[in-house]
């Protein structure tokens, strides 16, 4: 008699150690979920950042030609771009463009590490890396060694679903429904 009751007092331990199991495992995949776009945001966040300071600080970048200038970029890559009438646009003004794209990527990059307006500014990225993927990596061959691409892609998630925890959006929408 005493084996069939430990065998039934095991099997309910068993249960229950397992639905204590179940309930911290939905917990911290439920804490996973709200913070899995964080690691995302921080590395774009630094990494857009970064780019614009180093073109900002880089006294060739902005020349029209000469080693490591954006003109010099531009007419190297024009004949092999999807889009040759960008660069062609953005050759008018080499030094123009490129303080756009430096400024526009320190832009992006706040917005994206604090989360303010995080959807517009994953949107920026996801179009200063469209731009630079059609024009400056489009011959990289084969396609997926070209970076741009990549980055193109790691800024849908964000542009999809914004950045709801840690960050400014989430503060204010927090502040707009207290005051509702």
């Amino acid at each position: 008699m005493t084996g069939r009751a430990d065998r039934t007092n095991d099997t309910t331990g068993r249960r229950a150690a397992f639905a204590r199991w179940q309930v911290t495992f939905t917990r911290w995949k439920a804490l996973g979920s709200r913070y899995a776009l964080i690691p995302l945001r921080l590395f774009l966040g630094i990494t857009f950042v970064y780019a614009g300071l180093d073109k900002l600080t880089d006294s060739a970048f902005f020349a029209a030609d000469g080693s490591g200038s954006i003109g010099e970029t531009m007419r190297a890559v024009r004949d092999s771009s999807a889009i040759p009438g960008l660069v062609d646009l953005a050759l008018k003004s080499p030094a123009g463009f490129g303080y756009a794209i430096a400024f526009g990527e320190i832009a992006v990059g706040i917005g994206t590490l604090i989360g303010l307006y995080a959807r517009v500014a994953a949107l920026g990225g996801a179009l200063i890396s469209l731009s630079l993927w059609l024009t400056v990596s489009w011959q990289v061959n084969p396609y997926y060694l070209g970076n741009d691409l990549a980055y193109l892609m790691s800024w849908l998630p964000l542009l999809l679903a914004g950045a709801s925890e840690l960050s400014a959006d989430r503060l204010l929408a927090d502040r707009r429904r207290r005051i509702s």
